[in-house]
This record gives C-alpha cells, structure tokens and sequence, in this order.
C-alpha cells in the first residue's frame, strides 16, 4: 500500500487572502482536509521541502511582485525537493494573459484560480483539485498528536470515581489517553460522563472504549458517541491549531 496515499496529503495556503483564513479555511476543516497556512514564501520552501507530494496554492497578490512569483514557481516546480509539490495559484487578476502564462507556459496544475468569482465557486474549484488530487488519502479523519500538551487533558467519571487523564492524539470522533492510575477499563466499557479539556475550551460527550494497548502506561482508544456540532468545531479548530504549531516550529 502507498503509505503517502494512505495518510493523505497536505495542502498549505501561501500567503493566504483574508477571505481564505476567514471563511474557507473553516469549511476544509469540518470536511477533514489537513489544512495550513504559510505567511513567509522562502521559509515554505523549506516546509514543502519537509513534506514532498504537498498541494500549495499561492496568493501572487501579496508577498512579491508579480514577475518574481513567476521566478519563484518555477523554482519550486523544478527543484529536486520540491517538485512533486502541486502548486495552484489564488488571485484576484482575471486578466487572459496572466492565466495563460501560469497554467500553459509554466504549466501549473491546481489551476488558476479567480478569487473574483466568489468565495462559493472559488471553494468548490478548490474541494474539486483536493478531490481529485486524493488530498485526504484513505484517511476519514486528520488526527493531531497531543501528548505533550500540559493544557489539554480529558475528564471522565465513571463507576470508579473521577479520573484525569493525558490526551496522546485526537480527531473529531476519537481519542488515544493514559492515566497515572490504570482505570482497567475493559472494551466496549460507556463512558457516559466525558469531559475534554483543549487548552481552554471545554466539550461534553460520552463515548466508548474501542480497545488498549499496553506500552509503559496503557493507552486507551474511546470513540466518542455523542458530540454536538460546536464540540466538533472545537476539537477541529484545536486540531488545526495544533498542526499548525507543528508545521511553524519547522522554521
């Protein structure tokens, strides 16, 4: 099995329209897309450098002039490390020529994409390169590693008292914990009483223990069982959040 297909593919925004980071970003959250953004064109050279097979599209409407854009993907098209990035381009110049020159000349294949149409279609040209692109692999939920977060754990009261535990990874259905003092709780064991504490923000739900798996401490996998829509949109903004800090201390 391709491994990289299996785990999906990144897809960072280049300098990102506020339109973008205020209303599209969110929306390829809740459709589980791994999402980024980057604010400084030569340190993303190095982050897509990091992570090879990459989707990157590109705001040429800030950052630099229009001809040094140009200069800059065909750098990174052509460049060893970074060519098996797909590269789309965002603005808000509809002029023919421009277009040509980026999806004939230098043959850019996630399209051109003209942010003056409006948020809607623009997103869904957007959704429709991610899908083809096979841009969430067969991976159903993007999943963020948490365990070194002191400002993030889980609460449960169960039969056996009230227990705090250390949240290892989480995404919008599930999480991975451990516990100081071993809980035993068996498989399928409900959980009625959940509480999840993600540096701040606070989410009631119930779930059930999918299984474990002995390490130095037990590690428990719960499923949650019922979340409500704005749970949802807080683990996923804690998510984003926290791949996002993975991807910033990379430069």
């Amino acid at each position: 099995m391709d491994e990289t297909l299996n785990l999906g593919k990144k897809t960072f925004f280049l300098y990102p329209h506020s339109v973008i980071q205020d209303e599209l970003i969110e929306e390829l959250l809740d459709d589980e897309y791994e999402v980024y953004m980057l604010k400084d064109h030569e340190k993303a050279l190095k982050v897509l450098k990091t992570f090879s097979g990459s989707i990157c599209f590109i705001n040429i409407d800030e950052g630099l002039k229009e001809p040094e854009w140009e200069e800059y993907i065909q750098k990174l098209m052509a460049g060893p490390e970074t060519s098996s990035t797909l590269v789309g381009i965002l603005s808000y110049n509809s002029d023919k020529g421009l277009m040509q020159k980026y999806l004939m000349d230098l043959g850019v294949q996630g399209g051109y994409i003209r942010l003056k149409l409006g948020m809607e279609e623009s997103a869904a040209i957007i959704r429709k390169t991610l899908e083809a692109n096979e841009a969430r692999g067969r991976r159903r939920y993007v999943r963020a590693i948490c365990e070194h977060d002191s400002l993030s754990v889980v609460n449960i009261t169960s039969l056996s008292g009230s227990l705090t535990g250390n949240i290892l990874d989480i995404s919008s259905v599930g999480i991975s914990c451990s516990f100081q003092e071993d809980p035993q709780f068996n498989k399928n064991t409900l959980l009625k009483d959940i509480q999840l504490v993600l540096r701040g923000a606070r989410i009631k739900t119930s779930g059930v223990v999918l299984g474990y798996r002995d390490d130095t401490v037990r590690k428990y996998v719960i499923l949650f069982r019922e979340l409500a829509k704005d749970g949802k949109k807080k683990i996923r903004k804690y998510i984003y959040s926290t791949l996002q800090q993975s991807i910033e201390v990379l430069v």
